[in-house]
C-alpha cells in the first residue's frame, strides 16, 4: 500500500491484495504474463475474498474497501466485463499504470497463470476493486460465460449454490446466465466507463449480452440519484417510482462503453476491416442507450480511435461507438515489431480510456458515497422486477433445466 501527499489525511492507494507482494520479474511489455515462480506462489496463497465488492456468494460488501476511499468528488470509475482468458486483468493493470519494472511488486490484478489455465480455473471472483493515485477506481470482474464459474456453483441435482434473486432457487445454468446480466447492469449503473472485452472478431456473445443489459437496465439509477440517497422503504422504492424519478431528472444514466477485441491476427487489423467492424458495432447498437449516450458526449477524439489506425470519420449519421483492437502477443520475442505493436496498443488503449469523455452522475458524490450507494444499487438489481420477468421467460423457454 502507498499514500499520496495532499491536504489533510493522505488517501490510501490499494496496489495489490494484502500479503501478495513478493519478489517477481515483470516487464511492462509483458503485462500479459507473470513469471512462473511468482504465479505459482500467488496461486498457493490464501484467497482474501472479503476484500471483494461482490463476493462468490453474490453479496455486496463495502467495509474492507471503504478505508481506501476518501471524500474526494473528482474520481472516475472504470469497470470491465468479458469471458475468461481475453485479457481483462491485463488491460486493467495497464489502465492502473502498473509498472512491472519495479522489483518486488505484483500487479494490482492477478493474471491467470499457466497452472490456473491448465486446471480450467479463474482467478477473479465477483468484483475486485483497486484505486490508483489519480483516484481512478478500477473494477475487475469474474468472467462471464465461464465454465469454471458454473462448475463452482452447480449442485449434484443441477441447482445453484448462488442465489441471484433473494429467496428464489434456480438451476445453476439459468443462475449463471442471469449473473452475467446482473453484473452488466450493475457496472453500467455505477461506472463512468465500461470495457467490453471479446476475443477475435467473430465472437458476438458480448454484443448480445450488452444489448440484453441495455434492455433490462431501465429503472436502475446512478449512485448519485435521490432515489437511493433517501430510500423511503426497505425495498428502496418501487421500480415504477424509480423510473418516474429518472424521467423527471432526464435521460437515464448508462456508462460509456469501450468495446475491445483482443488477440487479433494481423490480417484483421486493416483499415477496411476496422471500419467495417466499427460500422457493424454501431449498427448493432443503433437503437440502444449506448448510442443515445454517445450522442450527448460526442467529440472527435472518441470517434476516430480504433486499433493502430488514425481513421477519419465516415459517413455514418450517428456517432461511432468506441472500438479498440489489440493484436495477439507474439510468443516469439525475437519478432520485435509485433511485440512492440502489442505493447503500444495497450498503452494507446490506456490513453484513450483515461482521456475520453463519459457521462457524469446526476450530481457530485464523494468516493465514499459512491461506494455506499453502489451497494444500494446492487439491491435494486437483485430485486429488479424486469430482470425477474426475463428470468421467468428464460425458464419457460425450455433452454434451461428446472
Amino acid at each position: 500500500m502507498a499514500a499520496t501527499s495532499g491536504s489533510g489525511q493522505a488517501p490510501k492507494i490499494l496496489l495489490a491484495k494484502p500479503g501478495l507482494v513478493t519478489a517477481g520479474k515483470f516487464n511492462r511489455g509483458g503485462a500479459g504474463g507473470v513469471d512462473d515462480e511468482s504465479a505459482s506462489l500467488r496461486s498457493r496463497l490464501p484467497s482474501i475474498g472479503s476484500l471483494n465488492l461482490l463476493s462468490d456468494s453474490w453479496e455486496f460488501h463495502t467495509d474492507r474497501f471503504l478505508p481506501f476511499l476518501t471524500d474526494n468528488t473528482d474520481f472516475t470509475v472504470v469497470g470491465v466485463i468479458g469471458p475468461p482468458g481475453v485479457g481483462k486483468s491485463t488491460i486493467m493493470n495497464e489502465i492502473y499504470g502498473f509498472d512491472g519494472s519495479s522489483p518486488g511488486m505484483l500487479p494490482p490484478f492477478a493474471i491467470v497463470s499457466e497452472e490456473t489455465r491448465a486446471m480450467a480455473r479463474h482467478c477473479t471472483v465477483g468484483i475486485e476493486p483497486r484505486v490508483s493515485a489519480e483516484r481512478i477506481i478500477l473494477l475487475d470482474t469474474q468472467p462471464v460465460f465461464s465454465p469454471s464459474v458454473l462448475a463452482e456453483m452447480i449442485r449434484p441435482d443441477g441447482s445453484s449454490t448462488v442465489s441471484v434473486f433473494s429467496g428464489e432457487s434456480l438451476s445453476a445454468e439459468l443462475a449463471h446466465e442471469l449473473m452475467s446480466i446482473q453484473l452488466g447492469v450493475l457496472l453500467t449503473s455505477i461506472c463512468h466507463k465500461i470495457l467490453v472485452v471479446s476475443e477475435g472478431v467473430h465472437d458476438l456473445n458480448m454484443w448480445r449480452l450488452m444489448a440484453t443489459v441495455d434492455l433490462l437496465k431501465h429503472g436502475i439509477p446512478d449512485p448519485s440519484s435521490p432515489t437511493i440517497s433517501h430510500p423511503q422503504s426497505s425495498n428502496l422504492g418501487s421500480e415504477k417510482e424509480n423510473k418516474d424519478k429518472v424521467q423527471d431528472v432526464g435521460q437515464e444514466y448508462i456508462a460509456a462503453p469501450v468495446f475491445v477485441n483482443t488477440k487479433l491476427q494481423d490480417q484483421y487489423i486493416t483499415p477496411r476491416n476496422v471500419i467495417q467492424l466499427k460500422k457493424a458495432l454501431t449498427q448493432y447498437f443503433s437503437s440502444s442507450s449506448f448510442i443515445r449516450s454517445k450522442c450527448q458526449n460526442t467529440d472527435k477524439e472518441n470517434q476516430v480511435s480504433s486499433g493502430s489506425l488514425d481513421q477519419q470519420s465516415d459517413d455514418t449519421d450517428s456517432p461511432l461507438l468506441n472500438l479498440y483492437l489489440i493484436p495477439s502477443k507474439n510468443p516469439d520475442e525475437s519478432s520485435r515489431a509485433q511485440y512492440a505493436s502489442y505493447i503500444s496498443m495497450l498503452w494507446k488503449l490506456r490513453d484513450q480510456v483515461l482521456s475520453m469523455s463519459s457521462p457524469r452522475f446526476s450530481r457530485a458524490v464523494s468516493e465514499r458515497e459512491w461506494l455506499k450507494n453502489s451497494a444500494k444499487i446492487w439491491e435494486l438489481v437483485r430485486n429488479s422486477a424486469i430482470i425477474a420477468e426475463y428470468s421467468k421467460t428464460l425458464q419457460n423457454s425450455g433452454l434451461f433445466r428446472r
